[in-house]
């Protein structure tokens, strides 16, 4: 099972988990358990975006040596609007 699986399936059981305990703060953590694998999720995502992103333009730009870097926060900055502009005006 790939590391992402694992997290998708750690969401669901601490979700399961917090629906079923009465222990209202029991329940909470088990909330904000599911929320923060959520997030790690969405980052783990995010990286294999930049990661092809940045592969994508290194090879259209004729693979340069000693450049990652550069394609790197292109990619991520690539990404980030159009994060942005899937959000819309006057969203943040």
């Amino acid at each position: 099972m790939d590391e992402q699986k694992k997290i998708e399936h750690q969401i669901e059981l601490a979700t399961r988990a917090a629906a079923l305990v009465k222990d209202e703060t029991t329940g909470q953590r088990f909330r904000n358990f599911a929320d923060e694998l959520k997030r790690k999720l969405r980052r783990m995502m995010r990286r294999g975006q930049v990661r092809a992103r940045a592969y994508e333009l290194w090879e259209q730009a004729g693979r340069p040596a000693g450049q990652d870097l550069e394609f790197w926060l292109e990619a991520e900055r690539q990404i980030e609007d159009e994060r942005e502009e899937r959000k819309g005006p006057g969203a943040s």
